[in-house]
C-alpha cells in the first residue's frame, strides 16, 4: 500500500460503489448542475489560472487574473468530479486523466468522473491537439489533486491535534495507521476553509510508486461504445428538431449567380433558408431534407483553379519567401566527397474520420447551445461569436466524446451551419455532413515540395545538410543527426485546396525526406543503415528507440529474394520512435506487400500501457495509408475522389503484422503519444522497397496503385 504498509481500517461501503450519474448535456442552472452531480454548493473546489470568466460566473466564484484553473469537486459521498476543456476523440484521455487524479487522491477509478469540453462548465482550453493533453493537462490535474490530498491531511491533523506526516490515505479516507482514527474525504472537505489555490510545489506520487496510473485500466465508459449506447451528435434528438442540408458549390472558388428553390419549398415541412450565398433547407427528417436539397436549381460561375497535375510546380512558383542558405553549409556541401540533391513530393491527403462532422443547435432567447464533434470547443465558441456578433457568455458549446479527429476537427462548420438554420426557423436543427462533404469541404493535410542537399566525407560521415520545405510545414524539419553544418527552412506557398492540421503536422513529410536521404547515404557508402544512423546519433532517447525496434525486428537476419528491410526513426513532441519494415516486391508484377512492421516507442512514464499500444497501432495504420495509397485527386477546384470507394485507405488485406515495443521511462515526465509513432512508417517502408527492388521512391504516396513500375 502507498504511503504506509499498515492495512487501512474499515472503509465506508459507499466508497466502493460506482457513481452512475447521467449527465444530460443540456443548459442547466448552477444549482441544478450541482444537484445533478451530487455536489452541494459548499463542495470542496480547487481551480486554476486559466479559468474562463463565464465559467467562473456560472459556478458562483469571483475569479481574478491570478486565480486558479482546473476544478476538482468532492461531493458529500466522496465522489470526485474533474473539469477539463480537453476532449475525448478516441485517444482515451478520459481514462488517463482519471487515472492521474485517482492516483494523487488515493481513490478508485470509479470515484472519479470527468466533465470534458463544455464551454459553460469547464476551464478555457485552446484545444485538444499537438499531443499536449498528457504533458500539460495531466500535470495540472495531478497538482490540483495532490493539493487537495495534502490539505485534507492538514485538516485531519488539525482536528486530531497530530502531525500530518503520521497520517495515511486510502480509498477516499484519511486515517491514522495505529489508533484507528479515520475521516472520509467528504467529511473533511466541508466549508470554505478548503478553498485554496493549487500548490505548484506539492509533491506528486512518483511513477515508481504508481498503483493506478501506469496500469492498463479499461477505457472509462468503454461498454457504452461497444454496445452502441454512446450518443454521438448524429444520434442526438431534441423536441421539434429539424434536419438541415446546405447547398455546396461544385468547386473551390465558385460563385453563386442564380438559384431557384421553388420545388424544394413546395415539399411538405420544408423550409428554405437563404442568407446571401448561404442557401440551405430544413425538414422534419433527413430523407426529406436530402430530397429538397436535390431539387434546388443553381447556377455557378467558376474560376480557374490549379489542378493536381500542376500542384508541385505551383507550390514552388507561389512561394511566399525565398531561400536563405547559410554560407557555412554551402562551403561544407562543396567540400563533400559524396553529394546528393533530391526532391520529395507529398500529396494532399484527407483525414477520413470515422464520424463525419455533425452539429446540433438550439436557441433559447438570445442564447445558443451547440453540440458538435470538435477538438476545440472554445474555438468553435469563438467562431460562433464572430458569426453572430454576440457575446461568448451567450454561447455554449458541448463536445460529446467523438469519433476521431486526427487534427481535422479544429473547426466547427457543421455546428455553425446548424446554429444559422436554427436561428432562422426558430427550432433546433441538426446538420450532419455526408462522407462526400467531408472529403470535399473539410481541410486536408498540406501537400509539399521538399528539397534536400547533403554531403558526406570520405568516411561516409555526413558533413552538410540543407533542407527546404515548400508549403507542407516546419514541424520535424530539423535533422536529428549530428551534422556539423546544417540549415533548414520552411517556405509557405499558396495552396489550391483548403489545408490545415493533421496528425503529426508536417513531421510525417519532413521525416520521410530526412530518413530517405540518410538511408541513401548509407547505401551509397555500403554501410548498414542501422549502423549509419547509430554513427550519427547522440540523442540517447532516439537511439534507444531505434535499437529497440531493430532488436525486436531481428535486423540483419537473412531474407528471401524479393524481400526488403527498411528502418527509420524520429522524434515528435516528446515522443521517440524507431520503425522497421519488411516488404515483399513481386519481381514480375511489381506488386508491393508490407509484411511486417515493428515500432518501438518512448514517451516518458507510461500512464496506461494498453491504451498507449492502441495509440501506436492507430498511428501505424493511418501512416500506412499515407505511405502507400492516400492522395486527394482534384481538377479545376473539384475533388475527384470524394468517396471511400475512390479514395484508397488501408483495408484489412493491407494490414501487416504489427509489433509494438513500449519503452517505459519512469524517470521522465509523461509525453503525448497521438502523433510521433506515425512518422517512421512511410520512410521505413520506402527504404524496404529499395532494399527489395533497388527502386528509390521520392513521392508520397509511394505506390498509389499498389505496384512499382518495373
Amino acid at each position: 500500500m502507498k504511503n504506509g504498509t499498515a492495512k487501512p481500517p474499515h472503509l465506508y461501503p459507499e466508497q466502493n460503489e460506482r457513481c452512475e450519474i447521467e449527465f444530460k448535456q443540456q443548459p442547466i442552472s448552477r444549482r441544478r448542475f450541482f444537484k445533478r452531480m451530487g455536489l452541494g454548493i459548499a463542495s470542496f473546489v480547487v481551480a486554476s489560472d486559466i479559468i474562463s470568466a463565464h465559467a467562473a460566473d456560472f459556478l458562483g466564484f469571483q475569479v481574478g487574473e491570478d486565480s486558479i484553473a482546473a476544478w476538482i469537486h468532492v461531493n458529500e459521498e466522496g465522489k470526485i468530479t474533474v473539469m477539463t476543456g480537453k476532449v475525448e476523440v478516441g485517444q482515451n484521455i478520459r481514462t488517463s486523466l482519471a487515472q492521474a487524479v485517482a492516483e494523487e487522491l488515493y481513490v478508485s477509478m470509479e470515484d472519479v468522473h470527468l466533465i470534458m469540453g463544455d464551454t459553460q462548465l469547464t476551464p478555457y482550453d485552446r484545444g485538444t491537439y499537438g499531443s499536449l493533453t498528457t504533458p500539460q493537462m495531466a500535470p495540472i490535474l495531478r497538482k490540483a489533486a495532490a493539493s487537495i490530498r495534502e490539505m485534507l491531511k492538514e485538516v485531519a491533523a488539525s482536528d486530531w491535534s497530530i502531525s500530518k506526516e503520521m497520517l495515511r490515505l486510502a480509498q477516499g479516507i484519511v486515517y491514522h495507521p495505529t489508533n484507528g482514527t479515520q475521516l472520509c474525504y467528504a467529511a473533511l472537505a466541508k466549508g470554505q476553509r478548503l478553498l485554496k489555490p493549487v500548490n505548484q510545489n506539492v509533491a506528486l506520487v512518483p511513477a515508481t510508486e504508481w498503483q493506478i496510473a501506469g496500469k492498463s485500466i479499461p477505457k472509462v465508459g468503454g461498454a457504452l461504445f461497444i454496445t452502441g449506447k454512446h450518443r454521438y451528435v448524429s444520434d442526438m434528438v431534441l423536441p421539434d428538431m429539424q434536419y438541415g442540408k446546405v447547398l455546396r458549390a461544385p468547386s473551390y472558388g465558385a460563385k453563386l449567380i442564380a438559384v431557384n428553390t421553388e420545388k424544394a419549398a413546395a415539399l411538405p415541412g420544408v423550409r428554405v433558408v437563404r442568407e446571401g450565398d448561404f442557401v440551405a433547407v430544413t425538414a422534419p427528417d433527413s430523407q426529406t431534407a436530402t430530397l429538397a436539397l436535390a431539387l434546388i436549381e443553381s447556377e455557378w460561375e467558376k474560376t480557374a483553379q490549379v489542378s493536381r497535375d500542376g500542384l508541385f510546380t505551383h507550390l514552388k512558383a507561389s512561394a511566399r519567401d525565398t531561400k536563405a542558405p547559410a554560407d557555412k553549409v554551402k562551403a561544407a556541401l562543396d567540400s563533400g566527397v559524396k553529394k546528393m540533391e533530391c526532391k520529395f513530393l507529398v500529396d494532399y491527403i484527407a483525414h477520413v474520420p470515422l464520424e463525419p462532422r455533425a452539429g446540433l443547435a438550439e436557441w433559447k432567447g438570445d442564447a445558443v447551445t451547440v453540440w458538435t464533434g470538435t477538438q476545440r470547443p472554445f474555438g468553435v465558441q469563438e467562431e460562433l461569436q464572430r458569426a453572430f456578433g454576440m457575446p461568448k457568455e451567450k454561447i455554449r458549446v458541448i463536445m460529446p466524446d467523438t469519433g476521431s479527429g486526427y487534427g481535422g476537427k479544429h473547426t466547427g462548420e457543421a455546428g455553425i451551419e446548424a446554429a444559422r438554420l436554427a436561428k432562422a426557423i426558430g427550432r433546433p436543427v441538426k446538420v450532419i455532413w455526408t462522407r462526400e462533404e467531408e472529403f470535399k469541404w473539410a481541410y486536408v493535410r498540406p501537400a509539399g515540395v521538399i528539397e534536400v542537399s547533403s554531403a558526406s566525407d570520405q568516411n561516409g560521415s555526413l558533413v552538410a545538410w540543407e533542407m527546404y520545405n515548400y508549403n507542407s510545414g516546419g514541424a520535424g524539419i530539423e535533422i536529428p543527426y549530428d551534422v556539423a553544418a546544417k540549415h533548414h527552412q520552411y517556405i509557405p506557398s499558396d495552396t489550391p485546396l483548403r489545408q490545415g492540421s493533421y496528425r503529426a503536422l508536417a513531421s510525417t513529410a519532413n521525416i520521410f525526406a530526412i530518413e530517405s536521404q540518410v538511408n541513401d547515404h548509407a547505401v551509397e557508402f555500403g554501410i548498414d543503415p542501422l549502423a549509419f544512423r547509430e554513427q550519427h546519433l547522440s540523442n540517447e532517447r532516439l537511439l534507444t528507440a531505434l535499437r529497440a525496434s531493430a532488436k525486436k525486428f531481428g535486423w540483419g537476419k537473412a531474407k528471401s529474394p524479393g524481400t526488403g528491410f527498411g528502418i527509420a526513426c524520429g522524434t515528435v513532441k516528446g515522443g521517440y520512435v524507431g520503425t522497421c519494415a519488411e516488404v515483399q516486391v513481386d519481381a514480375n508484377s511489381g506488386e508491393v506487400s508490407v509484411k511486417r512492421l515493428v515500432v518501438s516507442f518512448e514517451c516518458g512514464a507510461i500512464i496506461n500501457p494498453r491504451h498507449l499500444e492502441g495509440q501506436v497501432i492507430g498511428c501505424v495504420l493511418q501512416g500506412l495509408g499515407g505511405a502507400l495509397f492516400e492522395a486527394v485527386d482534384f481538377k479545376d477546384g473539384e475533388v475527384l475522389n470524394p468517396f471511400l470507394s475512390t479514395y484508397r485507405v488501408p483495408r484489412f488485406r493491407d494490414v501487416p503484422a504489427i509489433e509494438v515495443v513500449l519503452i517505459n521511462r519512469k524517470d521522465l515526465p509523461s509525453a503525448g503519444a497521438g502523433e510521433a509513432p506515425i512518422v517512421g512508417v512511410a520512410p521505413a517502408i520506402r527504404n524496404a522497397i529499395y532494399d527489395a527492388s533497388g527502386v528509390r521512391l521520392y513521392s508520397l504516396p509511394l505506390v498509389p496503385g499498389g505496384r512499382l513500375n518495373v
